[in-house]
């Protein structure tokens, strides 16, 4: 039996279940188990059905063990923002509606009338987006006040999974700082806000940090595994775990790219300056109590949700060849605007914006797909100007993490727009994150700086630059 640490990181789409361990100081990967994650509608809402990916989760750790892997160890990370509440007897309250449910419209307004935008960027230093855990409480209020009244748990995703594993309940630093409910400077849930918005505290766990041992899985689920091991808590938030996987030790920009494109710089301070207010910045927690300076931006999910509408005809690699095929075919969207949120049909939605702001309108897959990858990479060019204009000063590099890392058109593009280099990797970054937080907690890592040295040492990258512009 080979011991290593499991990491279960799991997206709005799939999910999937990695296995890691050092190796003469670099890090190995194992792929064990893929599973699909996927809205449900239920009650009128779409939710994500949290008793499935528990059940996918030990498929996951009964196949690790059927291939001979002993986990001594084992770290959960999803998406931000979306909860669970439990009441008295830990049953749930709530289903778990996504952040992509509309039932928070127009909430985001209501709160600005009782507490201003002001105070609660000074306060909590987070990105204001309809979807915000603090939007979907206060709605979840003013339609079910009496759910409120009732619960006596407030656990996000990873933590509800968590506690299904271990029977113990606590809230993970970096994804509860996406709530924008913890107060930035002390990292604790502001209290304030929360009595001014009508929202128990009692509800709401202690906060703990990335690498907190949570102890052993139940006495159930040991008997079923036939193996006992521990829960570890890394970036719950799968950016942040993403963010631990970025090699670099100086300052660089940063990309996360998947479903959601996330970029921007690691700090070991907020900032929530009226420029970053402005412009809409978020300070998001990371390992060590750190920060993610980043601006999140509507990332693949477009391409995603248009690969959809296409009936899955075309590959993600084909879309890419489609759209190099176009060639002088210019469109671009506004890829921030809540019409790409989650539209009846995305490539309807892109036509529509170009027919409205008087652009050429894409008609085929490869014209559909140029729009989409030029306004990505426009849309990352803007946040880049506006990083450097709050930093004062020029960087050189780009890093782009994740499963996006792949597309080469788009990082060529992101080259050639900014006219800075661009490397490209490590691909399975969330992963890595997720199991370099488990190696430090258990000691086999010292810190974050000889992680990142072994992870550049483990992975490949692709470096990219500007290409020579043609003279006229």
């Amino acid at each position: 039996m080979k011991k290593c640490s499991l990491a279960v990181d799991i997206g709005a789409s799939s999910g999937r279940l990695m296995a890691g361990y050092l190796d003469e100081n670099k890090l190995q990967l194992v792929e064990v188990h893929r599973f699909e994650n996927k809205l449900i509608k239920k009650n009128g809402h779409y939710c994500w059905d949290v008793g499935q990916l528990f059940k996918s989760i030990k498929v996951g750790i009964h196949q690790a063990i059927d291939q001979g892997l002993e986990p001594i160890s084992i770290g959960i990370d999803t998406w931000a923002v979306d909860f669970v509440l439990l009441d008295k007897d830990d049953q749930l309250l709530t289903d778990a509606v996504s952040y992509r449910d509309s039932r928070t419209d127009g909430v985001m307004e209501e709160v600005f009338q009782t507490i201003s935008k002001e105070r609660l960027y000074l306060e909590t230093g987070i990105q204001f987006q309809k979807f915000n855990t603090i939007y979907q409480l206060c709605a979840l209020n003013k339609t079910n006040p009496d759910i409120i009244t009732k619960a006596k748990t407030f656990l996000m995703i990873p933590d509800y999974l968590n506690f299904l594993l271990t029977g113990k309940k606590a809230n993970e630093y970096t994804n509860a700082t996406s709530t924008q409910l913890v107060n930035a400077f002390t990292k604790t849930w502001d209290c304030d806000l929360l009595e001014q918005l009508g929202l128990p505290s009692a509800m709401f766990q202690t906060i703990q940090p990335v690498g907190t041992n949570l102890g052993a899985i139940k006495p159930e689920l040991v008997e079923a595994f036939g193996v006992d091991f521990d829960v570890i808590l890394p970036a719950t938030h799968d950016t942040g775990s993403a963010v631990i996987a970025v090699p670099e030790k100086e300052k660089t920009i940063y990309i996360s790219s998947g479903t959601w494109s996330l970029i921007g710089l690691e700090n070991n301070f907020p900032i929530c300056v009226t420029k970053a207010f402005n412009y809409n910045f978020t300070n998001e927690g990371g390992i060590d109590y750190r920060f993610r300076f980043l601006k999140n931006i509507m990332g693949l999910w477009m391409i995603q949700e248009v690969k959809r509408n296409y009936k899955n005809r075309y590959t993600f690699s084909e879309f890419v060849q489609l759209a190099k095929e176009v060639g002088d075919f210019k469109a671009t969207v506004d890829v921030n605007q809540d019409r790409f949120l989650k539209p009846e049909n995305m490539i309807h939605a892109i036509q529509s914006y170009c027919q409205d702001t008087g652009q050429s309108i894409p008609q085929t897959a490869g014209e559909v797909a140029k729009c989409v990858f030029d306004s990505l990479a426009n849309s990352y060019q803007t946040a880049i100007n506006q990083i450097e204009e709050i930093y004062e000063r020029e960087f050189e590099q780009i890093n782009i993490i994740g499963g996006g890392c792949q597309n080469e058109m788009l990082n060529q593009l992101i080259a050639d727009t900014s006219k800075k280099r661009v490397i490209a990797g490590p691909i399975e970054a969330t992963a890595i994150g997720n199991l370099i937080a488990q190696l430090i907690a258990t000691g086999d890592i010292k810190n974050i700086d000889e992680a990142r040295e072994i992870i550049s040492k483990s992975f490949e990258m692709k470096q990219y630059q500007a290409k020579e512009e043609k003279l006229i």
